[in-house]
C-alpha cells in the first residue's frame, strides 16, 4: 500500500509539471504562487493534522497516556523535518546535524549512537575532515532520497573507519563523490541526496565521539555558500517536512502493528526492509513488541557472539527510545554484565528485582523492543521468557 500510494504521488506530481509546462509556467512560478497565497503553508498543516492518523493506526494503544507520548512524537518529528528540510536543506553549503537525539525520536533509535546527517548531492564532491577520538564505533553512508521523500532509502555508499586511512594524531579526511577517488572514499550515485554519520559508544561518559566536518569541494568560496531562499526551497522544504511527520509515523506505527504478532519475543527483523528504511547494512536487526503485567518480567537471554558491539533497548509503542537520560532503559556489551559461561541475562521490569542488567519501564506496560549484533559474523536470536517478579526475588526465576 505504501508503495502504491508513492507511485500515485509520483505519477500527480508528472501530470502537474505537464500542466503547468502546457500553461506556459515553470515549477519555480508554481512555488512561488503557492508561498505568496499561503497554499504551501497550508498544505503543510493540513499535512501535521492528517499524520494524527498514525496514533489510531489498528494496534496502537489508545490510553491517554500512551496517546499523549504520541503527539509529543508527532511535535519532535514536525521539529526534526523543519531543521532538515528548511534550515539546512542546501546541498551546496551542507551542515551535519542531528535530526534524532535525546528528544527528537524515531524508528528504535539507538541510546548507543550520536546520529548525524546532511544534504548532499550526488552530482558534487565534498570532503569530510575530522578527528577520530575515542568512539567505539564510527560508519559514514549514502542513501538516494530522504525521509522526506517517502519511497524509502536504498544505500548508495558505506565506509567504517576501521576501512580509512587515518593518521597517528586521529586526523582524516574522506572524500564523498561519485566518481572512484584514491584514498578514502565514500562512494555516491547521481541519485545520493542524504548522508548519514553513526557513531557508537560502548559507554558514553569515558569515550569522546568524533569531531567532523563537511565542505564542497572542487568549487570557489562563493560557491560553497549557500543560496538565497527562494520560494522553491521554501515550498519544497515544508513539503519534504511535512511528508517526514506524516510518513515516518506511519511506517512505524504499522512496524508497530505487526511486532505485536510476536510481543515478548525477539525474531530477526527482515534485512531488506530494514536496509529500504536507512538501517545500518553492519547490523542485524531484532525488532518486537513487549507488554507486561504489573507483577510480570520479560527476561532476555543470550550468548553474543563475536561482534563489534551489541545492544537491546526498551521503546514505547510509537518506537521511541525511552529517555535513557533519567532512566536505565538500555544495555549493551560494554556496559552489561556477564555470566561466568559468557551468557547474558537482561530483565524488564517494572520494579527493580535485585539482579543485574535490570531495564526500567519508566511508566509504561508496553511498547516496542530492538536487539541489534553489530558487526556480528553470526546473529543468535535472543531467547526470551515472562517471569513473576515474585519469582526472581526468590531466586525460583533464574
Amino acid at each position: 500500500m505504501r508503495r502504491l500510494v508513492v507511485g500515485l504521488l509520483g505519477l500527480f506530481r508528472r501530470v502537474s509539471l505537464a500542466l503547468l509546462r502546457l500553461r506556459g509556467k515553470t515549477p519555480a512560478d508554481a512555488s512561488a504562487a503557492r508561498v505568496v497565497s499561503g497554499r504551501a503553508w497550508d498544505e503543510f498543516c493540513d499535512t501535521l493534522k492528517a499524520a494524527g492518523a498514525a496514533l489510531h493506526y489498528p494496534g496502537a494503544p489508545r490510553n491517554a497516556f500512551d496517546q499523549a507520548e504520541g503527539y509529543r512524537y508527532l511535535s519532535r518529528l514536525a521539529r526534526a523535518g523543519l531543521m532538515a528540510f528548511v534550515e539546512h536543506a542546501d546541498p551546496r553549503a551542507p551542515v551535519l546535524h542531528r535530526v534524532a537525539h535525546e528528544t527528537v525520536k524515531l524508528g528504535s533509535d539507538n541510546p548507543d549512537n550520536h546520529y548525524q546527517t546532511a544534504a548532499i548531492h550526488g552530482d558534487w564532491d565534498y570532503r569530510i575532515s575530522g578527528r577520530r577520538n575515542t568512539v567505539r564505533y564510527l560508519g559514514f553512508g549514502t542513501q538516494a532520497g530522504h525521509y522526506g521523500q517517502g519511497g524509502g532509502l536504498p544505500p548508495t555508499g558505506y565506509v567504517e573507519a576501521g576501512e580509512l586511512e587515518i593518521a597517528g594524531d586521529g586526523r582524516f579526511d574522506l572524500i564523498v563523490s561519485s566518481r572512484p577517488h584514491e584514498g578514502n572514499w565514500l562512494p555516491m550515485t547521481a541519485e545520493t541526496r542524504t548522508l548519514i554519520v553513526r557513531q557508537t559508544f560502548g559507554d558514553r561518559d569515558t569515550e569522546t565521539a568524533a569531531e567532523l566536518h563537511i565542505e564542497r569541494i572542487g568549487v570557489s568560496d562563493d560557491e560553497k555558500r549557500p543560496g538565497p531562499l527562494t520560494p522553491a526551497a521554501m515550498d519544497e522544504g515544508l513539503k519534504s517536512a511535512g511528508t517526514l511527520v506524516a510518513g515516518a509515523s506511519l511506517l512505524f506505527a504499522r512496524w508497530a502493528r505487526g511486532f505485536q504478532k510476536h510481543s515478548n519475543s525477539l525474531p530477526r527483523f527482515d534485512p531488506e526492509v530494514s536496509l529500504a528504511a536507512g538501517g545500518d547494512p553492519n547490523i542485524a536487526y531484532f525488532h518486537s513488541h513487549w507488554a507486561l503485567a504489573p507483577d510480570e518480567a520479560l527476561m532476555i537471554e543470550t550468548t553474543p557472539p563475536e561482534c563489534e558491539h551489541w545492544n537491546f533497548q526498551v521503546n514505547n509503542y510509537w518506537m521511541e527510545s525511552l529517555d535513557y537520560r533519567h532512566h536505565h532503559i538500555h544495555t549493551n556489551k560494554h556496559l552489561a554484565h556477564y555470566e561466568g559461561d559468557g551468557s547474558v541475562r537482561i530483565v524488564v521490569a517494572h520494579e527493580d528485582p535485585g539482579l543485574p542488567n535490570w531495564l526500567e519501564t519508566a511508566g509504561h506496560t508496553s511498547g516496542t523492543m530492538c536487539f541489534r549484533w553489530i558487526g556480528a559474523a553470526e546473529h543468535p536470536q535472543p531467547r526470551t521468557r515472562l517471569v513473576k517478579l515474585s519469582a526472581l526475588r526468590a531466586g525460583s526465576g533464574q
